[in-house]
């Protein structure tokens, strides 16, 4: 399965290094591709270290003006010329999408993926990976969003909360239909 992570590029505490290390080794061992935003620093050098590691593939749509900062090793480096295509990119070559810690961008990405979803212009299961409890005031958000009527569809039909990197892999997997 070609899983897209969108994550920090940023160099991060233990705290989100280590579950973010254990996603990525689950991934490669399982035999997955990791489809991510192709940067050689922070969180994401971390994840893709993890996967190579274990024996994944690594597919990554870095963007014009970072393209200086792209993996040299992964199997296959897209260079987008702007972030929208980027975007678009990673989410045409994913199967699925997991949503790690991160910033501004991170979270540019998630809402864009969750529209499309919400509108149905696509129907890939997305995780929430809410390591160390990251995400807990956006979980509440959406709840909230879902209880007061603001989403057309449920919650649960959006997006999967999923506390460390065994559920968010076990949901996809069983999402796939992969046994």
């Amino acid at each position: 399965m070609n899983i897209c992570v969108f994550l920090s590029a940023a160099d991060l505490d233990d705290r989100y290094t280590r579950p973010a290390r254990e996603f990525a080794e689950l991934l490669g061992k399982g035999g997955h591709t990791l489809v991510w935003g192709g940067s050689e620093s922070g969180l994401m050098k971390v994840v893709a270290d993890g996967v190579q590691e274990a024996g994944g593939r690594l597919v990554g749509v870095s963007v014009d003006f970072l393209a200086a900062k792209a993996r040299a090793n992964a199997d296959e480096m897209v260079v987008a010329k702007d972030l929208a295509e980027r975007k678009a990119l990673l989410l045409d070559r994913a199967d699925a999408v997991v949503i790690m810690v991160g910033g501004t961008g991170t979270l540019d990405e998630a809402t864009e993926i969750l529209e499309l979803k919400k509108h149905g212009k696509h129907t890939k299961p997305v995780v929430l990976l809410n390591t160390a409890g990251f995400y807990d005031g956006l979980k509440e958000q959406f709840r909230r969003m879902d209880d007061e009527g603001f989403l057309p569809l449920p919650l649960t039909d959006l997006v999967f909360f999923a506390e460390d990197a065994v559920a968010a892999l076990a949901y996809l997997e069983e999402s796939a239909g992969i046994q």
